[in-house]
């Protein structure tokens, strides 16, 4: 019997019970890739959900961007309460990769900025794979990176029980030794610290401690005599524990017999490279390549670490060369003969596909550059994504979901071996919107009419939706023209943002639960508002530029864009085009062909359409640190005492805070800290609006 349960007040209609059913029969048969081919609105992440729920396996969704990813994660942790469903994307906010470019003899060093929010859910993603059966993870791309391997993870977990045989100092050794940071400060996740006869841990998967005391027994030896397990923030017991597991604070962990093989083989290939080199006549090549690592190898042996570690991963890993690395599709479970036991769901596929089937080839490119020219050695090349062909052979049976699926999933969905479920009829009666073409440029008609151009016009029609209290989207081909049209905007007195891949991935899903919330009206970007984002607000969506044909204005692009319409009953698109191409005319010509099958089928069922009511949550509640969710409401209990005298309450809250330093109650402290300069702010904003 299967372990998940869907919890939904709605039950699958419209095309959805057909296409679970047939989707459902296909896994069962063995169909190893299927296509649920569904419309926007259609409900395509409900019926993949009554899908894992009937298969009963751990499951793997793969989204092609980090938005989309928060956004799904959302939506399988409100059908799934009870089950663990985890959040695994790229924990760099900011990444620029090394890279040399011989042109211009230009070498650029790797700036990475982690997101320790992100690699938290990281870690817990891992650890409910190795723990638990009844798992979904939402991920990225980045699931076919380099993770480390998850026998040694699992090997070096440790497990603390009340009344185990223990000294506290073997014990943080131990802790130290899988990459917990001792600390005398706050505990932040991957850290412990000692306390008297106790330690105490904070694991890297959630925010809790865990206090461990020790005694000595009559025989002289220590034990284990008691567990607690802590709330971060107020320091109050939360309940005590017999027992529990620890994690290492870090996913590429290596045994000590390893780290001294990796030495020698590293050394090994450093003498046969330096030797081709030589042949070669690169003498300047061969002496980067020679300090380089060298460098490396003596920082390793000191500190256990090195900038671009990753790129000796094989040594390491103990693999062999050009040996696939492990990654996080090598977590989830696998039967007896190494094939996999689980279920993948690929969202938005057209786009997702493609990606994982280009991440290979780029990797490869920028690295060879680095081992010709003497900065890395060859073995840099085996830390790599995988190639498309591994990582097919490495995941379980696929239900690739889309409303335009690419030539991938239509040839290899075709009959015995496949299927493609039609899912058009959306359970709310929903229609494709109606779509109107306009020209780009500025017009006269006959009788002195004037048409004044995209820009005019479409913010014309955005302003006509919102003033029924509806969002509009404009979308534009590059990032500087939607910077400058909301500037534009603002200008006119209607509030716009915009959204492109320079922003961070958390104020992405900000400013999209922003744009619902109604704190602005109109968004503006370019690719990242095509697929899968689920905005039922938006009732006007203008196409810029659509006839400049292209990956951004293709036939499947278009047809995405549209149907980011399609969940209000109101919903319109323009597309904007001097001339009439053929990605125009095929995506106009499918929309009416939808449309058509919609309202027969609404006329024949007597169903009225409705606008998709959707709660407003995202993600950044989780990746939001207790810390500032403990801070922020603080501020917020405090507004009455601080309306009444916010320089006194800043004064008791000062002293507060070197009371709880006195005591060494750092966590205390660091949020009164903080509650203290957001008071500040909070009475500078006041002053700023008196001037």
């Amino acid at each position: 019997m299967s372990e998940f349960k869907v919890n939904n007040r709605f039950e699958p209609a419209g095309d959805q019970p057909k296409a679970i059913d047939a989707l459902v029969k296909g896994v069962r048969k063995g169909m190893r890739h299927q296509t649920l081919l569904g419309v926007t609105g259609s409900g395509k992440t409900f019926t993949a959900a009554n899908i894992v729920a009937a298969i009963g396996k751990p499951t793997l969704v793969i989204a092609h961007n980090k938005t989309l990813a928060a956004q799904l994660a959302q939506e399988y942790r409100e059908f799934f309460p009870n089950n663990a469903v985890h959040y695994f994307v790229s924990y760099y906010d900011f990444y620029q990769p090394e890279a040399y470019m011989p042109v211009t003899d230009t070498y650029i060093e790797k700036e990475a900025m982690i997101n320790e929010e992100i690699e938290r859910l990281r870690h817990a993603s891992t650890q409910a794979l190795l723990t638990r059966k009844d798992v979904i993870i939402v991920a990225s791309v980045s699931c076919i990176y380099g993770l480390g391997s998850p026998v040694e993870y699992e090997k070096v977990n440790m497990k603390v029980t009340t009344g185990m045989k223990a000294d506290r100092a073997e014990l943080i050794r131990r802790m130290t030794s899988i990459h917990f940071e001792r600390t005398n400060a706050d505990l932040e996740p991957g850290m412990l610290r000692a306390v008297g006869n106790m330690i105490e841990v904070m694991p890297v998967n959630e925010k809790v401690i865990y206090r461990i005391a020790f005694e000595t027994d009559k025989d002289g030896a220590s034990r284990v005599s008691r567990i607690d397990q802590i709330d971060a923030i107020t320091r109050a017991i939360v309940k005590p524990l017999d027992v529990f597991f620890l994690f290492p604070a870090k996913h590429f962990i290596t045994d000590k017999e390893q780290v001294e093989r990796a030495f020698t083989t590293i050394k090994a290939e450093l003498e046969a490279r330096l030797k081709e080199l030589a042949a070669q006549g690169k003498t300047l090549e061969a002496e980067r390549l020679k300090r380089r690592t060298n460098y490396d190898l003596a920082l390793i042996r000191e500190v256990g670490y090195c900038n671009g570690i990753e790129n000796y991963s094989r040594h390491f890993s103990g693999k062999a060369p050009g040996e696939p690395p492990d990654t996080l599709l090598s977590y989830f479970p696998h039967k007896a003969d190494g094939s996999p036991d689980f279920l993948t769901i690929i969202d938005e596929s057209h786009v997702t596909i493609p990606q994982l089937n280009g991440m290979y080839a780029g990797d490869q490119s920028r690295k060879k550059t680095l081992v010709e020219h003497g900065f890395r050695l060859p073995s840099a090349c085996d830390n790599r994504p995988l190639t498309f062909e591994e990582f097919e052979t490495r995941v379980g049976q696929a239900i690739y979901t889309s409303a335009t699926p690419g030539d991938f999933e239509r040839a290899h969905s075709i009959p015995p071996e496949g299927q493609i479920a039609e899912q058009v009829i959306r359970p709310t009666g929903l229609l494709d919107p109606i779509v109107e073409v306009k020209p780009v440029t500025e017009k006269r008609g006959a009788a002195g009419a004037v048409y004044p151009g995209q820009i005019i016009d479409s913010i014309a029609e955005a302003e006509k939706v919102v003033a029924k209290g509806f969002r509009a989207i404009l979308t534009t081909l590059t990032k500087k023209m939607a910077e400058d049209l909301v500037d534009y905007l603002k200008e006119r007195s209607v509030k716009a943002e915009y959204l492109h891949s320079d922003i961070k991935t958390i104020d992405r899903i900000t400013i999209l639960t922003d744009f619902r919330r109604g704190k602005f009206d109109v968004l503006v970007g370019v690719n990242l508002l095509r697929e899968g984002l689920d905005l039922p607000e938006v009732a006007f969506i203008g196409i810029l530029d659509a006839d400049k044909e292209g990956f951004l204005r293709s036939e499947t692009s278009l047809i995405q864009i549209i149907g980011r319409a399609a969940r209000n009953v109101e919903g319109r698109v323009v597309i904007y085009a001097d001339t009439m191409t053929g990605s125009i005319e095929r995506a106009i010509r499918e929309t009416n062909r939808r449309r058509a099958i919609q309202e027969a089928y609404n006329k024949k069922h007597g169903i009225t359409p409705k606008t998709i009511i959707k709660a407003i949550k995202d993600i950044t509640d989780q990746l939001e640190s207790e810390h500032d969710k403990t801070v922020k409401e603080q501020v917020r209990i405090d507004e009455e005492l601080f309306a009444k005298d916010p320089k006194a309450l800043i004064k008791k809250k000062e002293a507060d805070m070197s009371e709880a330093v006195k005591i060494l109650d750092f966590e205390t402290a660091a949020i009164l800290r903080d509650e203290i300069q957001a008071l500040y702010d909070k009475l500078e904003g006041l002053r700023s609006k008196k001037r």
